[in-house]
């Protein structure tokens, strides 16, 4: 049990009827939920208390964001008349003055950034918040800073704003809260097309806002290489689309260090050994079936070109490739993908094939010397690999019992990877890829449509259940889950629309598990609460798609088909 969980169950559970209609819209929903019906006013002078022996520097940050949210979000509740029936309410409210945040006497101050990186199951994310109705101080407790961050996040998710006034009507108000599943990942690929360094912070905001903890970052492909390497740089000097699509030693130490600060952990994949083309820019002997045609025969998507993993030149750069990547990142994980790889792009290769033959192996005993070699480059530098289902239920690789395979082409195939006894990341593309149903890319193809139809609404993935085929014996071996961004059709001009709101699915899914009344969870109850995290987040500046006629958001309930 984690500590602090003893929080959890202490609380008596609000009664989901008893609230007004309209204004519950805390996300990802908290373990334990007690509120009233009183109105209570936030002071002009509100301020945070940090009663934190030795507080970090990002805390003291956060709780500067805190509070410019709470200033400037000026969300007007989700009613008809957003918020000008609640005046005669707010009349004779108390104020609030104050929220003082302190950790448990047994806890260390941290850094935020350094508790975001801890191995999964280590991190301490969980706190209680209570806001009294009479106007006396707030209290928001942890056992680390992180869960101080996790409470700031739902404090400022409860007030709202009408005639100058910052206001809940929901006083008082009780909370304990601890996730679900320890993994909430949000992945984007940013070498299909490349999202400059403002677009991944902006994203970064909005996971926080919603507690994801991991940005799984697909930097490379077959299209682009634009991660700049310290021991390789011509691999993003001839691999980047331009000078100025590079992701610099500079950048990604930002990136990550800012994502850190908001409680997110940054794990990098590099794929390999396919979905490397561009690496022929620079290595061309390293390369096989290199941009050959028809590229539909030799890859999933152009252009074609797969390591030649049989070698042992090409195992030994990637080995160092990936560790020299790895060490530099405080992550824990690290992933080597090692999806679609096409096996016709060896067939007539004569560099691998001449390899195999000398040698007596196979092209699948290749991939696992491949990936045994790799793997130990990155378990020498403290890494644990991260690999797509592939790796385990195609080539039946020899892989160490801490890998973490994450589940892409179907929900159903976690099973298959929960009898291996590997721990599993649930990302299937059935339920979580976002890309879904932009109809098709490639040319010369009126008709085409994208190869995961249909749109994967924030609905249908709302209903993704993390156990299902699973044995109860199982049930250890799931981390969590992610949602997926993979950019053929996508760039900075609607990066926000295509992931937002619908990326908050999966973080409600792995951080709540279910509703605090213990009802499981559900789109109808949900729906309202989405609305409130979508209006929010246009409050703060992103641009989240709507998910329905804002007649429809200000009437809960009424656009639902039984309505």
């Amino acid at each position: 049990m984690a500590p602090g969980s003893r929080y959890v169950g202490l609380l008596a559970l609000a009664a989901g009827c008893l609230l007004p209609s309209g204004v519950l819209a805390l996300w990802p929903s908290p373990t334990t939920l007690e509120t009233g019906m009183t109105a209570l006013k936030v002071s002009p002078a509100f301020y945070f208390d940090v009663q934190v022996e030795g507080a970090p520097v990002d805390l003291y940050e956060a709780v500067a964001q805190a509070q410019y949210y709470l200033a400037n979000d000026k969300l007007g509740r989700l009613v008809v008349g957003r918020g000008a029936n609640d005046t005669t309410a707010l009349a004779s409210a108390k104020t609030l003055s104050k929220l003082t945040l302190s950790l448990t006497s047994w806890a260390t101050a941290e850094p935020i950034a350094s508790e975001a990186v801890k191995p999964l199951g280590t991190r301490s994310e969980e706190y209680a918040l209570t806001i009294p109705a009479d106007g006396s101080a707030a209290t928001l407790t942890a056992n680390s800073t992180l869960g101080l961050y996790r409470g700031l996040t739902t404090f400022n998710q409860m007030f709202y704003y009408y005639g100058g006034v910052t206001y809940t009507l929901l006083a008082p108000i009780a909370i304990t809260d601890t996730p679900a599943y320890p993994f909430r990942g949000l992945a984007l690929d940013t070498a299909r097309n490349y999202y400059p360094v403002g677009d991944i912070l902006r994203t970064l905001d909005a996971m926080s806002w919603v507690k994801i903890n991991t940005f799984h970052w697909h930097i490379t492909d077959s299209q682009s290489f634009p991660l700049e390497v310290a021991q390789y740089p011509e691999l993003a000097i001839n691999g980047a689309y331009s000078p100025q699509e590079v992701y610099t030693a500079s950048d990604v130490q930002y990136i990550v260090e800012y994502a850190a600060a908001r409680g997110i952990d940054v794990m990098m994949e590099i794929d390999t050994p396919g979905h490397t083309s561009i690496i022929a820019a620079t290595y061309p002997d390293y390369i096989a079936c290199f941009d050959e045609t028809p590229w539909a025969t030799y890859a999933n998507e152009p252009p074609a070109g797969q390591l030649r993993f049989a070698l042992p030149e090409v195992v030994n750069f990637t080995a160092s490739l990936l560790a020299g990547v790895a060490k530099n990142l405080p992550s824990s994980y690290f992933s080597t993908g090692g999806d679609e790889l096409n096996t016709n792009c060896y067939a007539n290769d004569y560099p691998t094939q001449l390899q195999l033959n000398s040698t007596g192996m196979t092209l699948n005993s290749a991939l696992d010397t491949f990936t045994q070699v790799t793997h130990a480059a990155l378990i020498a530098e403290g890494k644990t690999p991260v690999v797509w289902e592939e790796m385990v239920l195609n080539w039946n690789l020899t892989l160490v019992n801490e890998t973490i395979v994450m589940v892409w082409i179907s929900s159903a195939d976690a099973a298959a990877v929960a009898e291996r006894g590997l721990r599993i990341v649930h990302a299937p593309s059935n339920y979580f890829y976002l890309d879904c149903g932009a109809g098709g890319w490639v040319g010369a193809y009126p008709a085409g449509n994208s190869w995961c139809d249909p749109f994967k609404t924030w609905s249908e993935a709302y209903t993704f259940d993390p156990l299902a085929n699973l044995t109860e014996a199982q049930y250890g071996l799931v981390l969590g889950g992610e949602q997926l961004l993979w950019s053929e059709q996508s760039a900075p001009q609607n990066l926000d629309p295509i992931v937002w709101p619908r990326a908050a699915s999966s973080a409600e899914i792995f951080w709540s598990g279910k509703q605090p009344t213990g009802a499981p969870l559900n789109v109808t109850e949900a729906l309202p609460r989405l609305h409130d995290v979508r209006y929010r987040m246009v409050q703060r500046g992103l641009k989240p798609i709507p998910l329905q006629p804002h007649w429809c958001a200000l009437r809960p309930d009424a656009c639902d088909l039984t309505a």
